[in-house]
C-alpha cells in the first residue's frame, strides 16, 4: 500500500511478487509534479521484485520529465540490489 503523506508517499507492509503488480500502479499514481519520494521505512518483507517495482516507478517518471528518491530503504533490498550489481542505479537519498 502506498499512502500520501504530506511531500512523500510510504509504502506500508510487503513488496513482493504478491504485491508487485499493484504497487507498480499504484507507485505510477503517486507520481507528483517534480521530484517524488518514496519512503520505505514500512516495508517488511521484499524479494526480487521490489527492485522492478522502483525501477518501473523511475521509467514512468522519466516519460513524464519527473524524478524519483527512494529513502529509507530496507538493508534485504540494498542487499538484493548488490547481488544483482543494481545499488548504484537505485535513486537513493
Amino acid at each position: 500500500m502506498i499512502r500520501v503523506a504530506g511531500d512523500r508517499r510510504e509504502v506500508e507492509g510487503a513488496m513482493t511478487l504478491t504485491q508487485a503488480v499493484e504497487l507498480l500502479a499504484a507507485g505510477r499514481e503517486a507520481l507528483g509534479e517534480g521530484e517524488t519520494v518514496f519512503d520505505l521505512a514500512a516495508v517488511t518483507e521484499v524479494d526480487s521484485s521490489s527492485l522492478a517495482v522502483i525501477f518501473g516507478w523511475l521509467r514512468a517518471a522519466r516519460s513524464q520529465e519527473r524524478r524519483v528518491r527512494i529513502i529509507n530503504p530496507p538493508k534485504d533490498m540494498l542487499s538484493l540490489a548488490e547481488v544483482y550489481g543494481v545499488k548504484e542505479l537505485l535513486p537513493l537519498a
